[in-house]
């Protein structure tokens, strides 16, 4: 074999080691960094892994809401209208963030079952719900537009 070719080959096997390298690298990070959305059903049913961050998103529910008085921490409930789950934030809260509005809080689960959250989204007006927040209702039944209730209270006005 020719040792131009020779050196041509070597080079081209090199290159493509680089680059699946860098491809592997790339898709290892990813993997890691990712930040899936679940729904309180699905915490509570166990398929998040505890201290792994995601996002769940659901409706606030009425009454659920308690406040710190000396300082910014916040727990509320946090339900699909099938399964619920407490949520505490320390933080500035969205000026858009009320009970019975539906949001989205970044976090992750403790072994007690609690979200903690890091940051917490609202929407931004009457008309919009997070696509994932909108799926894990209708998923449920609960869209809004109908009367949805959680235990005696009505949650969601049609």
């Amino acid at each position: 074999m020719n040792p131009k070719r020779k050196q041509r080959l070597l080079l081209l096997g090199v290159m493509l080691v680089g680059v699946s390298l860098a491809v592997a690298f790339g898709v290892n990070a990813f993997r890691e960094n990712i930040m899936l959305f679940h729904s309180p059903s699905d915490v509570v049913a166990g398929t998040v892994e505890p201290g792994k961050s995601f996002r769940v998103g659901g409706m606030v529910v009425e009454g659920s809401v308690q406040r710190n008085a000396d300082d910014l921490a916040v727990r509320f409930q946090l339900t699909d209208h099938a399964q619920t789950i407490p949520v505490s934030f320390s933080g500035i809260l969205p000026d858009l963030f009320r009970e019975g509005q539906g949001i989205v809080a970044l976090g992750s689960i403790d072994a007690s079952g609690s979200f903690s959250a890091t940051e917490v989204l609202a929407k931004h007006d009457e008309n919009y719900m997070p696509p994932e927040v909108a799926d894990a209702l209708e998923k449920a039944g609960n869209m809004p537009g109908t009367a949805a209730k959680y235990g005696s209270r009505t949650v969601v006005e049609p």
